[in-house]
C-alpha cells in the first residue's frame, strides 16, 4: 500500500474591520497591497513553486476587487464591514462580510448611470465570484483570483 503525500502550500491570511466611511475603500486597498507584498516576499523566500507568488498584475486586480467590494459594503450595508484576504499556493481569495442580508445585484453597465459597474468588473477580474449568506445574518462576498 502506498501513502499519498500532499504538497504543503504556505497560506497567509489577514482580516481587518473597516468602519462605515468612504475612506474605508482606500484604506482597504493600501492594507491589501501591503499584505500581498509581504506574502510575496514570504513565499518567495520559502522555496515555493515559482508559479505560487502573487505577481504584480494579481496584486493590482486584488486591490481593485477589494476597493469595489468594500465600497459596496460601506455604501449599501449601512454599517462597517470585515475584509479577509488569503494567499495560498498563488491563489488570492478576497472576502468582504457585511451585516446586510440583501444580496448584491449585477447590473447591466450603462453610460447613463454613474455607478453599478463595480460587480461586473469584479466578475471579469475574478476566476470565481460568490455570495454566501452568513448563519448569524449578513453575507460574505467572495472573489477568488487564480
Amino acid at each position: 500500500m502506498r501513502a499519498h503525500q500532499r504538497a504543503h502550500r504556505p497560506t497567509a491570511r489577514v482580516e481587518y474591520a473597516l468602519p462605515q466611511e468612504p475612506a474605508s475603500a482606500g484604506r482597504a486597498r493600501k492594507l491589501t497591497s501591503a499584505f500581498l507584498a509581504r506574502s510575496h516576499r514570504r513565499t518567495a523566500s520559502a522555496d515555493a513553486d515559482p508559479a505560487d507568488p502573487v505577481d504584480a498584475e494579481r496584486v493590482d486586480d486584488a486591490t481593485l476587487i477589494v476597493s469595489e467590494l468594500v465600497s459596496n459594503a460601506v455604501r449599501h450595508a449601512h454599517g462597517g464591514c470585515r475584509l479577509r484576504v488569503e494567499v495560498s499556493g498563488g491563489r488570492v481569495t478576497v472576502e468582504v462580510y457585511d451585516a446586510s442580508p440583501v444580496r448584491p445585484r449585477l447590473l447591466t453597465p450603462s453610460a447613463d448611470r454613474e455607478s453599478g459597474r463595480g460587480l461586473v468588473m469584479v466578475r471579469q477580474l475574478a476566476e470565481r465570484l460568490e455570495v454566501v449568506g452568513a448563519h448569524r445574518g449578513g453575507k460574505t462576498v467572495r472573489a477568488v483570483l487564480a
